[in-house]
């Protein structure tokens, strides 16, 4: 009987697990306001990306580590000529697009100085859209925006628990990636809503497979490291390199969609063995990374929390908003 029972178990598993993929493909996302105009950006092919890394100055900085053991840079201020690469991905025509998720109460609260401070310091210069996936796109304001930068509006479910709405936005980033981005942007970024601009957050951050450093952990020792010990769980890791924040990820549109449908797939069939990764998203992607190792690496600078002693930041170029979960959170 209890092999009977496991054996049907695992079939349910193998059939949950081939519904998921499939589903990512199904090329279903409601939009607003229909986008002839992204259907016609689809006859233009993406460039190729730039490489200016050569020209980094790994020895500008002391005291930190500027690079990985696999060579990948890590970005600090004073290591590059960010004029450089703007030049460089002006001439190349280089897109951006740029993903948040604005659901429930999180829209009113940070939206709109999410986007105007984008706008003033996301890739200044660059051609950059920026898609906000909402359950409410009545709400989203109205923001004035430079020549080739521009916003689209993406109406996406709300899930009951804030927990889902933070792990099924890789499912949508996914989707959108396949029918959309693949065809009109180089790049794209990947942000949570609940931060805010500051300084340049420019084209040096741009790169094959990117990876922020989770500001609260990357002057911790390793055994430190909140990775998710559930041998349960396929975000299960007892080894890594470093500790990455899911607040901010990007690359090109092909690596990109790699890690957002390992990080689906793997939290369906968690869900199937109703099991939840520690931190949600961000523990897989933190598995994902360590299996496939980032190109660049974004230091602390690019998403910095004011409540740390900020020794080692020179420039703060984005800030965690000040939080309040106990009112913006569903259970």
């Amino acid at each position: 009987m209890c092999s009977h029972r496991r054996r049907i178990a695992g079939i349910l598993s193998v059939i949950v697990l081939i519904i998921a993929s499939i589903s990512l493909y199904s090329r279903h996302l409601t939009t607003i306001a229909l986008t002839e105009e992204l259907h016609a950006l689809r006859e233009e092919k993406p460039l190729n990306i730039i490489d200016l890394d050569s020209a980094i100055n790994f020895g500008a900085r002391t005291g930190i580590e500027t690079r990985t053991s696999w060579n990948a840079p890590i970005m600090w201020e004073s290591m590059f000529d960010g004029s450089l690469y703007d030049q460089m991905h002006k001439e190349a025509n280089t897109a951006v697009a740029l993903t948040v998720f604005a659901v429930g109460r999180y829209l009113e609260a940070y939206l709109n100085k999410f986007l105007t401070s984008a706008e003033e310091h996301f890739m200044v210069g660059l051609k950059v859209t920026f898609f906000v996936f909402t359950d409410s796109p009545e709400k989203v304001p109205e923001i004035s925006f430079a020549p080739q930068r521009n916003l689209k509006v993406v109406k996406v479910e709300k899930y009951n628990r804030w927990q889902d709405i933070s792990m099924m936005r890789m499912k949508t980033i996914s989707e959108i990636i396949d029918t959309v981005l693949k065809h009109n942007f180089t790049y794209v970024f990947c942000f949570d809503v609940d931060q805010i601009f500051t300084a340049r957050f420019g084209s040096e951050a741009l790169g094959e497979s990117v990876a922020l450093l989770h500001a609260h952990y990357y002057k911790l020792p390793k055994y430190r490291f909140t990775y998710d010990r559930n041998p349960k769980s396929k975000a299960c890791m007892t080894e890594g390199d470093y500790y990455y924040h899911a607040a901010i990820f990007g690359g090109t549109c092909e690596k990109v969609k790699a890690l957002a449908d390992y990080c689906y797939l793997n939290i369906m069939e968690d869900k199937m063995n109703d099991v939840e990764a520690l931190w949600h998203d961000e523990s897989h992607l933190n598995k994902y990374f360590w299996l496939n190792k980032p190109t660049k690496l974004l230091s602390p600078e690019y998403c910095w929390d004011r409540s740390l002693p900020n020794n080692d930041i020179l420039i703060e170029r984005l800030i965690w908003a000040p939080k309040d979960y106990e009112k913006l959170r569903t259970r």
